[in-house]
């Protein structure tokens, strides 16, 4: 018995050693530049698009990442945070079409980041932030086309979109699905579930108050009664003591 339960232990060790190794290869063939989070609700105010690019050569360094921003749909007041080794180099274009804000009117966008100076060898990857203050709010996804170049001259385009119901293109570029807001989200917290409890409460105290005043009634009327009986008792002893023996 002892023996079975060993076969099966270790039959079992192999077959999720075979599995995390199938998982580990398929992470591996499928890496590729992607934006984190992968949505945001329209129109999103101060959020932080975080570009994950990874090495997938084995003998060359990533030296060159440049992300293009679409300028169809900006997104606006974008800013870049600092990556140790590596300087960003942000370019504007002036919008074909202005963009209007409680702010004003806007009438360029930053259409591309390039971050050089710095590398990622193989097997590695890194993560660089890219703030904004709004995303546009009539569109369903952005896509961000990347060019990422290696060391030995080569250059990877992620630049493929896929269209919907397609399987996942070779090189896809990254994209950000914008959602729909909840309405909910932005409704004010109902009030009509605080009135039950207040007239629970308000009942509960009427209850509370007429008990009390039930009992004191009661009360008074106990000590009238032991009052009266007790001058009855004495009335009576008086008449008792003025009977002939």
């Amino acid at each position: 018995m002892s023996r079975v339960r060993i076969t099966l232990r270790r039959a079992g060790t192999v077959t999720a050693l075979a599995a995390a190794g199938v998982q580990a290869a398929a992470g591996i063939a499928s890496a590729h530049v992607t934006v984190h989070p992968d949505s945001y609700a329209k129109g999103a105010t101060d959020g932080v698009l975080t570009f994950r690019v990874p090495n997938e050569e084995d003998t060359a360094s990533t030296t060159k990442v440049q992300v293009f921003l679409p300028t169809d749909h900006p997104a606006l007041g974008v800013l870049v945070s600092p990556r140790d080794g590596w300087s960003a180099k942000v370019t504007n274009t002036k919008l074909k079409t202005p963009v209007k804000t409680d702010d004003g009117t806007i009438t360029d966008a930053v259409s591309e980041i390039t971050w050089t100076g710095g590398k990622i060898d193989p097997g590695h990857y890194e993560d660089f932030d890219v703030a904004f203050g709004q995303l546009p709010d009539d569109t369903d996804q952005l896509t961000f086309k990347t060019l990422q170049t290696y060391s030995d001259g080569k250059t990877v385009r992620w630049i493929e979109e896929a269209a919907q119901g397609d399987e996942e293109p070779e090189n896809p570029a990254p994209a950000l699905k914008l959602t729909a807001k909840n309405a909910s989200d932005e409704a004010d917290a109902p009030t009509a579930s605080a009135s039950p409890s207040k007239t629970s409460a308000s009942a509960a105290s009427d209850s509370s108050d007429s008990t009390a005043r039930g009992l004191g009634v009661a009360g008074l009327v106990v000590g009238v009664l032991g009052l009266a009986a007790a001058a009855f008792a004495i009335a009576r002893g008086r008449s008792g003591g003025s009977r002939p023996e």
